[in-house]
């Protein structure tokens, strides 16, 4: 049974999201509060993080940092306002997705059964280690190199840079990617990919991933 870590400071949410959730047929553990939220996280067995953006102690944004130091697990960012600074420091902090509140359960669901997918089973491997430069791509060990060094990506991260491996020199559109990659199959928001991308570029070169203004991205093979 898959383990949800559910970080709420409201009450009445943090029960209804954990009692819907369980319908659903996850093992809920929940904590109120951010510090009890990485004690929870630090006790282990958690499959997926579930965090509010405003927690008291310590808030959503740092609960997901200080996760990050530390493990790739995915994570889901719940936030009030759509639009909100807050959702993008989220995804920049770390999180691979956000819900926003009033939580629509069918669409929370949708989210959190995408995201488990992307991380238990990867992009489809191909043959042989992929070289661009100084960076390494190896499909089927899902390891990535930079000048020899490993590069600990999270699981959204990995697969992006499959996508992008798999056809160099190619742009792919951000709808494509939010298909492919986040597996939506509806409309979602282009900056999830946007701020991956950018996490991205940190970990192997600002230069690697190109911006195609008004398209997409596309990796340079050389």
């Amino acid at each position: 049974m898959t383990s949800i870590l559910l970080v709420e400071d409201d009450e009445v949410i943090r029960k209804t999201v954990a009692m819907a959730l369980q319908r659903y047929g996850y093992r809920l553990g929940t904590a109120a509060d951010g510090l009890s939220g990485l004690e929870s996280f630090r006790s282990g067995g958690h499959d997926l993080l579930l965090l509010d953006v405003m927690l008291p102690w310590l808030d959503g944004i740092g609960l997901c940092r200080r996760v990050r130091e530390e493990s790739q697990v995915p994570i889901l960012m719940m936030s009030a306002r759509g639009d909100s600074p807050d959702v993008v420091a989220g995804l920049e902090a770390g999180a691979d997705d956000y819900v926003v509140k009033p939580i629509d359960v069918p669409v929370l669901v949708a989210r959190i059964r995408s995201l488990l997918r992307r991380t238990t089973a990867p992009a489809p491997a191909a043959p042989g280690v992929l070289r661009f430069g100084e960076l390494t791509v190896d499909p089927a060990a899902l390891e990535v190199r930079l000048a020899g060094r490993l590069v600990e990506l999270t699981p959204t991260e990995l697969r992006l840079l499959l996508e992008f491996a798999a056809s160099p020199g190619i742009v792919l559109e951000r709808a494509t990617l939010l298909r492919d990659v986040w597996d939506y199959g509806w409309d979602g928001d282009s900056r999830v990919v946007d701020l991956c991308v950018q996490r991205l570029r940190k970990k192997i070169g600002a230069d690697r991933i190109e911006t195609v203004r008004g398209f997409g991205y596309k990796l340079r093979g050389a």
